[in-house]
């Protein structure tokens, strides 16, 4: 289901006309046009609360889209929503692919460490996933274990 249509605020608005005119002028494969009508139509979910419809834009995105720059902004917005939904573990892990992706992505560092904080009252439940993530050979962030 396609969400090409203009709703939304006017910032939303916007984004989407902006979208639909880069979408028909900037030479592309139809790859890379699907991928991002998938991303894009995650971002309108995402933005009228519509989470679970926005995982599906997003986890298609991912399917199709090669870059990995342009992959690491859908995954940060898959941390976003776990993140919204309280799925704190998941969202470290996407926030971490994230940067694996685009290490100058700082807002992914930001919702790391607010969730890293929120955590300390709790036993700091994260160092375990950080430790797996390390061991796994998934997390090349230097020292990242230290700043949390």
């Amino acid at each position: 289901m396609s969400r090409s249509g203009i709703t939304g605020n006017f910032i939303d608005k916007t984004f989407s006309i902006v979208a639909n005119i880069l979408l028909r002028i900037i030479p592309t494969t139809s790859g890379e046009k699907e991928a991002f009508a998938y991303y894009r139509d995650g971002m309108s979910a995402q933005s009228e609360g519509n989470y679970a419809e926005a995982l599906q834009n997003y986890y298609e995105a991912m399917r199709l889209e090669i870059d990995p720059y342009d992959r690491s902004y859908i995954l940060y917005n898959i941390g976003l929503i776990h993140t919204r939904n309280g799925e704190h573990t998941k969202a470290l892990e996407y926030y971490f692919r994230a940067l694996e992706r685009n290490p100058f992505l700082p807002q992914a560092f930001n919702n790391m460490a607010v969730i890293c904080h929120y955590a300390t009252g709790e036993n700091r439940p994260f160092d375990k996933e950080i430790l797996k993530l390390r061991r796994l050979g998934s997390l090349k962030l230097p020292n990242i274990g230290n700043k949390l």
